[in-house]
């Protein structure tokens, strides 16, 4: 990048990989850290998963703790998601990806509290059976 560029670029977020699109060395490092931060958190909910040291009731919590890690780690070092001028369509599709699967998610959920509801009684069932 021109030292014009490199000004323009100064005053706004960018992620790993980003600074220099020409250079590979910097940015191959970019993905190995990011490869790096995936690998010991995937590690590391292996161990919660295993562990006697973590209250039961807790591992839960410490799994998704770790899962949003990780999402966290691929968007940044992976899909290269920023607060960038130039990524606000990324962020757009970040977002009506999270409310797509929140709406999955929760039409789910609703449709499994109710099933039982919705259910003809057994004795009724098993006549329609025969």
């Amino acid at each position: 990048m021109t030292d014009a560029a490199h000004e323009e670029h100064d005053g706004y977020d960018s992620a790993p990989g980003d600074e220099n699109k020409v250079d590979v060395i910097a940015g191959t490092k970019g993905y190995m850290l990011g490869m790096a931060f995936a690998v010991v958190l995937t590690a590391a909910s292996f161990w919660v998963a295993g562990t006697d040291l973590i209250w039961a009731p807790g591992i839960p919590i410490a799994l998704g703790a770790l899962a949003v890690a990780q999402m966290g780690v691929h968007l940044v070092f992976f899909l290269h998601i920023s607060t960038g001028p130039d990524n606000t369509n990324n962020i757009l599709a970040l977002a009506f990806g999270i409310l797509i699967v929140i709406l999955v998610v929760a039409g789910s959920l609703w449709i499994m509290a109710n099933l039982n509801h919705n259910m003809l009684p057994m004795d009724q069932l098993m006549q329609m059976q025969r």
